[in-house]
């Protein structure tokens, strides 16, 4: 009979946990293997997490703002599976899937309009399909025809033939680009040209013909630079080393219709897309961009975007912890890594701290009107009573690399927090590496210096720390002034000023909140974007985490105090602090202080960029060099190579298939099908 081989898998994000989900999907996996998560904290969840306030009617506190896009085709269908397996009882809260995701067609993007804002209001409609039941044609030649499809509506305004001509000559060609003869290629190039001459020879306005030029020019611009270089035949890679606005540029874009455009900036604002979180130095790969904006347009299924029903913690990290709980995954809360050691092919030791001691299991849940919950802090009363009290009043954060925790222990006790080793061969045969990449050289200089690619990957990818403001109201939107609602919906928007430039109602949710009596609010809207936190700053620095959290809460009271009229007309003449829902009743500017606002400041909490050039160090989840080591996460080159929970979703798919072979197939991990590959 052979080995069992224990599998320890680091970090508790969707990388770490979609590798575990699908290394025990298989029957009789138990037979094969060992698997055990080890997570610092009291929670699963990585930059997904969310927790409820013990304190505040049990309210949602997440650490962004979280939307599903329709072509997340691996995301979705393991959520699909995780409920299915789960097989909650009719009518018990979030269900199933489609009661924990609903579905959001309308899309806001804000333009400047001098001192003023007005949105570009956007009803996408519904598709053919659910999401997470495969994927649409991924190829950039599919993906650019559904866009040459779109063309004719789009310049139904112009009232000119060109966009018709065009569909006509794209839907003569053969389906697999390199059959296009150079003829073909010539012809498409014309029309696009024609096209342009078009569009340019029509009566320019404001409002919804000027919308439908910037949607012709963009759409135009890209086809023909796909064209030109060769993306149809070499993939959206082919054009990585140039960022996108320069690329447009150098591709004949308009600066206003084009490469300075709404919808343009909505994209950079999307992938947070700027160095150093600075919105001056606007960088994304040119393929990498042009990828995420066709596939988030035309191969959805479904709606464009689902919104979570529950916070992101509920509705995704806490059904996957209990279905794999149930299959005999084991979770180790409170484990720290603190360093991975090589032991010349592979990893010979993870070193851990061991933060608290437990009685027994951790059972780490709580429920709340019905529904297993994250809670926003440990449950002290699962924790040895002396350490949790010291925890409690010392406020310490679990979370957290710049914790004093241990400090604080040491101080009280006399002795360091509890240290743990595993060893090759006695705890794991392989790990699983689920912890960002900017966590690497934190945790495994050593590692490093032995594995070339990823201390080459360490090196070049780019990561920036993000900030998220959720705020709950006494009044609903329409009384603050925004009173659009297609089909019913209310809005998701980006493009609005920096530093939070990206705002959602998210009242959804509120029916999942267990405030008191009367006490429920009427409307809670989250808010996020980057923020500029340069280098991090040593692990010594306790303080650093307070500070950025109060340039958040500084940058979210800005936001309401001087701001937010040019989204919500009612705020126009001052915003009024008693709009908002505060337990404790304070008066004026104190009600804010009852709101919640985050810095993501943290190694493991940093968005990874897709800056030009970078692509090309991304690593696969059997990249590292060494034998035992594979990796799970949205850094790694998985064929999106963009932060997202997609993405980190086919990291984890391809660690448990370089380890078991499973799952065979990934949705769009390449731009080519088998038989059409670059």
């Amino acid at each position: 009979m052979a080995q069992v081989q224990k599998i320890a898998v680091l970090g508790g994000g969707a990388g770490a946990l979609a590798a575990a989900f699908y290394l025990s999907a298989q029957p009789g996996w138990r037979e094969r293997i060992d698997i055990t998560v080890y997570q610092q904290g009291w929670r699963l969840g990585g930059k997904g997490a969310s927790g409820r306030n013990a304190d505040l009617g049990r309210r949602i506190e997440e650490h962004g703002l979280h939307i599903w896009f329709g072509h997340y085709a691996n995301a979705f269908a393991m959520m699909r599976a995780a409920y299915t397996e789960l097989g909650r009882a009719p009518g018990a809260p979030l269900a199933t899937w489609d009661a924990a995701f609903q579905p959001q067609d309308y899309i806001a993007l804000a333009e400047q309009d001098g001192a003023a804002w007005r949105p570009w209001n956007l009803v996408l409609p519904r598709r053919p399909g659910a999401p997470g039941t495969g994927s649409d044609p991924l190829t950039p030649w599919a993906l650019a025809l559904e866009v040459i499809r779109w063309l004719p509506r789009w310049q139904g305004n112009l009232r000119a033939g060109a966009a018709d001509r065009l569909l006509a000559l794209a839907e003569s060609l053969p389906r697999d680009a390199r059959a296009h003869r150079s003829e073909h290629r010539a012809a498409l190039a014309a029309a696009l040209d024609q096209l342009g001459e078009e569009a340019q020879g029509a009566a320019f306005s404001a409002g919804q013909l000027q919308h439908t030029l910037v949607g012709i020019a963009i759409a135009r611009t890209a086809l023909k630079g796909m064209l030109a270089d060769g993306v149809f035949t070499q993939g959206f890679d082919a054009i990585n080393n140039e960022d996108l606005r320069a690329w447009l540029r150098r591709h004949g874009g308009d600066p206003g219709l084009c490469v300075d455009s709404t919808p343009v900036r909505a994209l950079y604002e999307l992938l947070f897309a700027y160095d150093d979180g600075d919105p001056a130095r606007p960088n994304v790969e040119a393929g990498t961009a042009l990828r995420c904006m066709l596939r988030i347009g035309f191969a959805y299924r479904g709606s464009v975007m689902w919104r979570m029903t529950a916070g992101m913690g509920d509705a995704v990290f806490a059904p996957l912890y209990q279905v794999l709980a149930a299959r005999g995954v084991r979770f180790e809360f409170f484990r720290r890594v603190e360093e991975l050691l090589p032991d010349g092919d592979g990893i010979g030791e993870v070193r851990l701290t061991e933060q608290a001691l437990v009685g027994g299991s951790y059972d780490p849940l709580v429920d709340v009107k019905g529904l297993p919950c994250w809670p926003s802090q440990a449950l002290w009363e699962q924790l040895d009573p002396a350490q949790a009290m010291l925890m409690r009043e010392s406020g310490v954060d679990l979370e957290s690399w710049y914790s004093d925790w241990p400090a604080i222990y040491r101080q009280a006790f006399g002795r360091e927090l509890p240290q743990r080793v595993l060893r090759r061969g006695q705890d794991f045969d392989h790990i699983v590496f689920g912890i960002p990449v900017a966590s690497l050289p934190l945790l495994a200089p050593r590692v490093l210096d032995a594995s070339p690619p990823l201390r080459a990957t360490a090196r070049r990818l780019r990561t920036i720390a993000t900030q998220a403001f959720q705020a709950w109201f006494d009044r609903d939107l329409d009384a603050l002034g925004w009173t659009e609602h297609p089909g019913g919906q209310q809005p998701v928007l980006t493009g609005f000023s920096q530093p939070y430039d990206t705002w959602a109602p998210m009242d959804q949710v509120l029916a999942r909140e267990d405030w008191p009596g009367s006490e429920r609010p009427a409307g809670v809207s989250y808010f996020c974007g980057v923020f500029p936190a340069g280098a991090l700053p040593p692990q010594s620095d306790h303080g650093y985490p307070e500070r950025a959290n109060a340039q958040a809460r500084d940058n979210a009271f800005a936001l309401l105090a001087s701001r937010i009229g040019g989204l919500w007309p009612a705020a126009a003449g001052g915003f009024a602090w008693d709009w908002l829902h505060d337990p404790l009743h304070g008066e004026g500017k104190d009600r804010f202080q009852r709101q919640f606002w985050r810095a993501n400041v943290d190694p493991s909490e940093r968005y990874v960029l897709s800056v030009a050039g970078s692509g090309g160090y991304r690593v696969t989840a059997s990249g590292s060099g060494l034998s035992n080591l594979y990796l799970a996460g949205d850094w790694l080159r998985t064929g999106l190579d963009a932060g997202c929970v997609e993405a980190a979703v086919m990291g984890g798919m391809q660690a448990s298939r370089a380890l078991s072979g499973y799952p065979r197939v990934i949705e769009g991990e390449t731009d080519f099908p088998p038989g059409e590959s670059a």
